[in-house]
């Protein structure tokens, strides 16, 4: 099962809204996420406002299809696309990933 990483930018002047909304995120886009196969979602957020975002999901580009043609994340991300520095598009489907560099278990298995 592929782990993901990402990356985004929060504008420091909205980091405060964009924990709240976090703290109250439509379950709709709850259940489209989950219905998009993510699981195991988190988000870290760094003072200075770096989001680091983190899921597991059987197959990313058929999660990422299936976000990108909800009705509910569109509202979503559209909602959500005034919080970010320097995104084109939306967060969903243009965050910045990260290739993953050290896995415990895999280690520890090997």
């Amino acid at each position: 099962m592929p782990r993901i990483g990402f990356q985004l930018k929060v504008a420091p002047q909205h980091i405060d809204e964009y924990v709240r909304r976090h703290a109250e995120v439509w379950p709709e886009m709850l259940a489209e996420i989950a219905a998009a196969g993510r699981r195991n979602y988190s988000l870290f957020l760094a003072p200075d406002g770096t989001l680091f975002g983190s899921y597991d999901v059987d197959d990313e580009a058929a999660a990422n299809a299936y976000l990108a043609a909800s009705p509910v994340a569109a509202r979503w991300e559209a909602d959500m696309s005034q919080f970010f520095d320097g995104l084109e598009g939306r967060a969903d489907q243009a965050a910045s990933p990260l290739v993953e560099v050290f896995n415990l278990e895999e280690q520890l298995g090997a």
